[in-house]
């Protein structure tokens, strides 16, 4: 995802930011300079987990996939109600997740496991 992008879809819509992002993702991203950048890579990992399930966008909504950030510096995955379930449904045990960015490009792979 190109960071400027992410960056004008925020500002031309406002409200998206609460819409796609949990309380503790918004407040992990806003702690640094630019958050736009941390935000466009869990867009990326929202939009992967959607992929390694093998279905569409907004197919749950967006707020339903969280990547918290352990002590450790590891992402990982939280995913609550519909997304919980339709991983349940397709036999996902555990996720793996890789994030990265730089200050134009934010990339995020999601791998699900059975």
């Amino acid at each position: 995802m190109e960071v400027e992008r992410f960056r004008l879809a925020l500002t031309r819509r406002p409200t998206i930011e609460a819409r796609l992002f949990s309380d503790a993702e918004r407040a992990y991203a806003h702690r640094f300079r630019d958050p736009t950048k941390h935000l466009a890579a869990r867009f990326g990992a929202k939009e992967a987990v959607m992929k390694a399930m093998g279905v569409g966008l907004w197919k749950f909504p967006m707020r339903d996939v969280e990547v918290v950030k352990l002590a450790s510096g590891e992402p990982i995955l939280r995913l609550h109600d519909k997304a919980a379930a339709l991983a349940t449904e397709r036999g996902v045990r555990e996720w793996r997740l890789t994030l990265t960015h730089t200050d134009t490009m934010a990339q995020a792979v999601a791998v699900a496991l059975g």
